[in-house]
Order: C-alpha cells, then structure tokens, then sequence
C-alpha cells in the first residue's frame, strides 16, 4: 500500500492526466483544506476529502441533500445535474433519471440530520468492475460555519486495480467538495 497527499497543483496535475487518459474533461481545481489517497493497492483505497465553508451546518446539509445544486454535469451520465436526485431515508436512493435511461448511483445507509450522510456508492466506472464502496460524509460546526469531510472505502479483487483508479475518483470527490462548499 501507499500513501500519498494530493495537496498542490503537482498532484491537480497528475490528476488531470488520469482525468484525460479515461475520457473526462478536465477543470481547474481549488484544492480544499485538505485531499488525501489514504492507502491504496489494487484491491483498495481509502480517500479523504476535507472542507470549511461559511454555511452554517443546516444550511450545509441543506445543500448536501440536493446533489443536482452542487454535483459537476461532466460527472453524470447524462450530462445533466439537473437530474440527480436523493431520496432522504434509509435505503434511499441518489439517483439520475433523463429520457436517455436511469442510472443507480448509491443507497443511503446512515443519516443524521445536519450531521452524517453514508452511502454504498460505486459511483461511474466502480459499478462496472464490482466493487464495494462506503462513502461517508459528516459535517460539524467549525469557526461560525461548516468543515465537512468525504471519506470513501473500496474493496475489490486485485484485478480491480483500484490503485490506478484512486487519482481519478479523488479528482472527483475533490472537485465536488469544492463545489459543494462554495
């Protein structure tokens, strides 16, 4: 396993190349507090994305729970955020629904109102090689706002090779978090 901080424009850098090497368009990144490839091996990863924001924690979570106000387009299926949705109970559902089809992005499985969003969620190309993916995201009070922190889980076979696929999904995360704090 590795370690590595993905602070820094050396680290936006590689990710961009990852980025362009699976076929997504690349944007600036403003890194947040903080973005970490926890570990990672071919057969998982653990990454961390951390975040402040003036918003008060409601009014964060208020945003959290409407992914189609935050989430970048070039990151769906559709194209579109417009239509992703998140049904806010256990076993819910976020979602992406267009004329063109349906796709499942993950299923709630812990909330605490304000506080704590879990999901499994193997979001884009994770859900085509069968993996298990924990994503957690809690917020608490921090300097008259918010710090929020994602962390995401992945198990897989060593044929996953979630090793080289980690830069690409931190990318992501790093960029919604940015997104969702704003």
């Amino acid at each position: 396993m590795r370690k590595r901080k993905t602070n820094g424009l050396k680290m936006v850098s590689s990710k961009a190349l990852v980025m362009a090497a699976m076929g997504f368009s690349v944007a600036a990144v403003t890194p947040p507090v903080g973005a970490d490839i926890v570990t990672a091996s071919s057969d998982h990863y653990t990454l961390r994305q951390e975040a402040t924001s003036t918003l008060t924690p409601m009014a964060l979570w208020d945003r959290l729970v409407v992914p189609a106000s935050w989430w970048h387009p070039e990151h769906t299926y559709s194209g579109r955020s417009e239509n992703l949705t998140l049904e806010l109970t256990v076993g819910g559902l976020w979602r992406e629904d267009w004329a063109g089809g349906n796709v499942l992005h993950g299923e709630v499985t812990h909330i605490v109102p304000g506080k704590k969003l879990q999901m499994i969620a193997p979001f884009g190309p994770l859900k085509d090689i069968a993996v298990a993916v924990i994503w957690t995201i809690d917020i608490t009070p921090h300097e008259g706002g918010s710090k929020v922190v994602f962390t995401e889980i992945a198990n897989g076979t060593s044929a996953s090779k979630l090793d080289e696929l980690a830069p690409a999904v931190d990318y992501v995360k790093t960029e919604a978090i940015n997104r969702l704090v704003r």
